[in-house]
């Protein structure tokens, strides 16, 4: 069953039973467990060994990412005992006026937050979902605006984690440099862009259709749902925390990620900034960034009695019980995307083999690449995986030639794993975006895809087009024009059903 299309299996196990049972740590498992049997030929105690095996594997190759995790609960933790987290709410509601001002705060904030899309997904939801609450913005619709202002962000932001990784994904020996090549697949992005295209959209026309709306519907038609959110602030005792109390340890967790990624880059060994981004250890640098903000904090919020020492000690392991579930969830998916992974049943195998052995026309290469890049990413939950398999295919059928057909190709690609990246429920991003916004994560995965799905419909019309006339540009202008008409489409739908009870 290895390198077979029994390898994709697996991980449409885990994906349907969690979209239908909406327990998704079981439905990981279970996963798991059905791919270990397929790789051991259906010997169960072989498929434990297997599971375990890989599962100890994969958390030892993330310790970097659990301690990242851990450390920023920790930091959660500090900012809510000092009152800074309240403090800045109360602020934001004085400021932000109106659920349109919350929404585009949110989104800026996002953007802002280029640099890696783990730490934006914690920090936005951190920071921002106190002031979504005061304005009746749903947990999923939070979630979903973190999500769409991450990974899709940081695709096209050229100082980056995920720059680095597309970079790294040229084959040896390539003529083609690849952080050039990144840079001129930006504007044909069309995935990354339409999806900051939409966003803007719902913010400035302020309505939902689909799942969300009938999600927010349900939520915010509920008093509790905003009791539940407020009463715990309110119940707390008087703080002393105040605004900066929040911003510098944010702002200081942002240059202190930068930095460490210029320091594990290889700066202070003569590299320029472009080089050290492109070789650092993204992983490595959030811990740095994030254990010297910790300890930024003790110099705050100490010796101001913000907060007491036992406070400070007991946030440690608060902040770690916070995480758990996003460590547990995050442990299962590197699990299933390792027993599908090249060692074991070796599902990226069974992709190039198949887009090699068929015979595309080059026309279609790029919605071809899109839509094989889609369904790879959303099996695996895995953007960069599908960027390594799928880019150096890429560079051979075009002959390690650059040409504007192969840029516009590589865009599809990035395109496609991104956008498989954003719908997959495995995928390490959506699960911490829903985490970030304190979301149940199978609502989230439900309540984004049918949105997701908008955008990639018109991204393929779009790499369909720009295949034919190798003009990114023209299919950038089309997707464009159809994503707008179609929202507009669906928002004056939603306002008819009110002017029916006005009349």
């Amino acid at each position: 069953m290895q390198e077979t299309i029994w390898a994709l299996v697996p991980a449409i196990i885990a994906i349907v039973l969690a979209l239908i049972t909406k327990e998704v740590y079981v439905s990981l498992l279970i996963g798991i467990l059905s791919g270990a049997l397929f790789f051991t030929n259906f010997q169960p105690l072989d498929a434990l060994e297997t599971t375990f095996t890989i599962m100890s594997e994969k958390v030892g190759g993330n310790t970097n990412i659990i301690i990242f995790l851990v450390l920023l609960g920790m930091i959660v933790a500090l900012m809510s005992k000092s009152g800074a987290s309240r403090a800045y709410g109360n602020w934001a509601s004085r400021s932000i006026k109106s659920r349109t001002g919350a929404l585009a705060a949110t989104s800026g904030l996002g953007a802002l937050i280029f640099v890696d899309d783990y730490f934006n997904c914690l920090t936005v939801g951190t920071v921002m979902g106190p002031v979504t609450d005061r304005h009746r913005i749903s947990r999923a619709k939070l979630a979903y605006i973190i999500d769409a202002t991450a990974a899709p962000i940081c695709i096209i932001a050229p100082i980056s984690s995920w720059a680095a990784a597309v970079g790294s994904s040229l084959p040896e020996g390539s003529s083609i440099d690849g952080f050039g090549l990144f840079l001129q697949t930006i504007p044909f992005n069309l995935y990354a862009l339409l999806t900051i295209l939409m966003v803007v959209f719902l913010i400035i026309f302020n309505f939902d259709f689909g799942a969300m709306k009938r999600y927010n519907e349900t939520h915010q038609g509920d008093d509790e749902f905003i009791a539940s959110r407020v009463e715990t602030a309110a119940d707390e005792k008087p703080r002393r925390g105040r605004v900066f109390d929040l911003v510098i340890p944010i702002a200081a967790l942002i240059v202190l990620c930068i930095a460490a990624m210029l320091y594990t880059g290889g700066i202070l060994e003569g590299a320029n900034i472009i080089e050290a981004f492109a070789n650092c250890d993204s992983s490595l640098s959030l811990v740095f960034g994030s254990f010297f903000t910790i300890l930024v904090i003790f110099f705050l919020y100490i010796p101001r009695k913000i907060i007491t020492f036992k406070e400070f000690a007991e946030s440690f392991t608060e902040g770690f019980k916070a995480m758990v579930p996003a460590i547990l969830i995050l442990t299962f998916a590197w699990t299933l995307s390792g027993v599908c992974g090249e060692n074991y049943l070796n599902a990226g195998g069974f992709v190039s083999n198949f887009v090699q052995e068929t015979a595309l026309a080059t026309a279609i290469l790029p919605a071809a690449f899109f839509l094989i890049a889609l369904g790879l990413a959303f099996a695996t939950g895995t953007s960069w995986g599908t960027f390594g398999i799928l880019i150096p295919i890429a560079i051979a059928i075009f002959g390690g030639v650059e040409s504007q057909l192969l840029i516009i190709t590589v865009s599809s690609i990035l395109a496609g794993a991104v956008c498989g990246d954003h719908i997959s429920p495995i995928s390490d991003t959506t699960i911490l975006a829903s985490t970030g916004a304190n979301c149940n994560h199978i609502e989230h995965v439900s309540t984004q895809l049918p949105y997701a799905l908008l955008v990639a419909s018109f991204c393929l019309i779009g790499y369909i087009i720009a295949g034919f006339t190798q003009n990114g540009w023209l299919a950038l202008g089309v997707g464009a024009v159809l994503l707008i008409a179609a929202l507009l489409f669906f928002y004056y739908r939603s306002k008819k059903p009110k002017t029916a009870e006005q009349s």
